[in-house]
């Protein structure tokens, strides 16, 4: 399946789930409050399916998948005959109301802990959480090539992913983390605190390990020749497809090694040997680098250039029982949330920048696709994450959202008596016009992020 058609799919199978999940809460809490549930939509426009259940519900799956609702019966809206006016959503309590209302984003809390459950249960493969290049403010905290990370502040990191995710919100918060780290597979547990303090006032969020100085090492780039430059001090000494094990008698274990030894051997001058092993076969071969003057300085050079390198197999599998996976679910569900909440408030703060949180349909689409390609466990977790945020953002106090309908009924009981029909059809347009907006926002994150860039 091509990526196009993946991201697609995989996009219309995420938000009809999670859309489904959501307006099936109000439907179910709205059916046990008496209220009559005129039409159930999947999607918004055209009828692509309908058909009415027994109950008088007229399901509904429409041709645009991003949203869906549900039509109660309403005095507000349409007359309603007498013998029908104890079944209308406005005739109900306060707490009914409320209750309706909030059923849909718990039902998406809910099912955020259900898919984490399920990931957990079947297994999701990852990298182990051990460190590689190590440079800049990593470097000085102490952290070491070898290093296994097992915690970051009070956090177990089992996975690397663990460790990417615990160390964003730290660094855009400039706050400084302690790690806990081991020294191979036996050594002995040791802390070291990393500065994110020290970071610079400004940072790109999505490359926030570079900006530390950290790679994990399944990033490493091994030390194998992918081009040899010709007429450079390497062109008819190294070839393509050579893995360098030494230079200068100095063991080199991945590609970022080459780089300093190359610029000692320069600095001494004269030529040194080169052991690769090629073809199965261990040589030492003579080479002197290469002066190149710049800007910077003079410096040396090989004149080659790294093999492009796959990724190894996966080496790690985050797993639960069954049963251990209830707590680890719900924790890990509570964890997100808070993570969630925070990075709300970066944004609505500036410490953050917006065009890397809030995600258009494109972005989406493509993360289902990347997560789907990864196997079920990382598109469950993906879900799990969308399912969280649809739940977390229909809360947030604007009206036409979920959050907004609670806010009118939260002011009702303070007064007493409903909000005005004047102040909710005010609120409703200014709700109209901050989901517009952020809807625009997401679509111009789109192109900037995936097409611009």
């Amino acid at each position: 399946m091509s990526e196009l058609l993946g991201s697609i799919w995989w996009l219309v199978v995420a938000l009809g789930l999670l859309v489904t999940f959501h307006e099936f809460g109000h439907f179910w809490v709205a059916r046990r409050c008496g209220v009559k549930v005129l039409r159930f939509s999947v999607g918004f426009g055209r009828a692509l399916w309908k058909r009415t259940g027994r109950d008088g519900t007229e399901y509904v799956i429409a041709m645009l998948p991003l949203g869906g609702y549900v039509k109660m019966l309403d005095e507000r809206e349409q007359d309603i005959p007498p013998e029908l006016a104890d079944q209308a959503f406005n005739r109900k309590s306060v707490w009914q109301r409320i209750a309706i209302v909030a059923a849909g984003p718990a039902a998406n809390l809910l099912l955020c802990v259900g898919l984490l459950w399920a990931m957990f249960v079947i297994g999701r493969p990852d990298y182990a959480p051990v460190v590689g290049e190590v440079q800049g403010i990593a470097a000085e905290a102490g952290l070491e090539r070898g290093d296994t990370v097992l915690a970051v502040g009070e956090r177990a990191t089992p996975t690397w992913s663990e460790v990417h995710m615990a160390l964003i919100p730290a660094a855009l918060d400039r706050a400084d983390v302690p790690l806990t780290l081991q020294a191979g597979e036996s050594g002995t547990p040791r802390s070291v605190s990393l500065p994110l303090s020290r970071l610079p006032s400004e940072i790109d969020e999505r490359r926030v390990l570079d900006e530390i100085g950290l790679a994990p090492r399944h990033m490493s780039v091994p030390p194998v020749v992918g081009r040899v430059e010709p007429g450079s001090a390497a062109w008819g000494v190294l070839a393509e497809g050579d893995r360098i094990t030494a230079i200068d008698a100095t063991a080199v274990d991945e590609w970022s090694d080459i780089g300093p030894l190359v610029q000692a051997l320069g600095r001494r001058g004269g030529k040194a040997m080169v052991e690769v092993e090629r073809d199965g076969e261990r040589l030492a071969l003579e080479i002197e680098p290469a002066r190149a003057d710049g800007d910077g300085g003079p410096r040396w050079v090989l004149g080659v250039a790294a093999a492009r390198p796959q990724l190894p197999d996966k080496d790690a599998l985050l797993r639960y029982g069954p049963l251990d996976a209830v707590p680890a679910a719900l924790a890990e569900g509570w964890h997100q949330a808070g993570e969630l909440v925070a990075m709300i408030g970066r944004a609505f703060t500036g410490r953050v920048a917006v065009e890397n949180t809030v995600a258009g349909p494109v972005t989406i689409a493509r993360a289902a696709n990347a997560y789907a390609d990864q196997g079920a466990a990382w598109f469950l977790s993906l879900l799990a994450l969308l399912s969280l945020s649809l739940g977390i953002l229909n809360l947030l106090p604007i009206p036409v959202l979920d959050g907004g309908h609670l806010l009118y009924y939260l002011i009702e009981l303070v007064k007493g008596s409903p909000v005005s029909e004047r102040a909710m059809v005010v609120g409703q347009y200014i709700g109209l016009a901050l989901v517009a907006a952020l809807m625009g926002l997401a679509f111009y994150n789109d192109i900037i992020n995936n097409l611009v860039r």
